[in-house]
């Protein structure tokens, strides 16, 4: 079975690039592939509820619900 991997290095700095791990990893999910999303730098600070429900890209839903989604479909996410 594939396994993909899906790498965050921006914040809430750019609210459009902090969410693509999460929608990569939604999706590879939801086709039936094994995810895992990493945070390292920047993009740690999304981690933070306050964050997280204030970030809203452009063309994508909010963080806050690209993240529900990531913990329904039990994606793991390592900080």
């Amino acid at each position: 079975m594939a396994k993909l991997m899906f790498v965050g290095t921006h914040g809430s700095e750019n609210p459009t690039k902090s969410v693509l791990p999460f929608l990569g990893a939604n999706g590879a999910s939801e086709a039936g592939i094994e995810a895992e999303v990493f945070l390292v730098g920047d993009a740690v600070v999304v981690m933070k509820d306050v964050v997280a429900n204030n970030t809203v890209p452009m063309g994508w839903p909010p963080l806050k619900d690209l993240m529900a989604t990531t913990i329904r479909n039990k994606v793991s996410i390592f900080v």
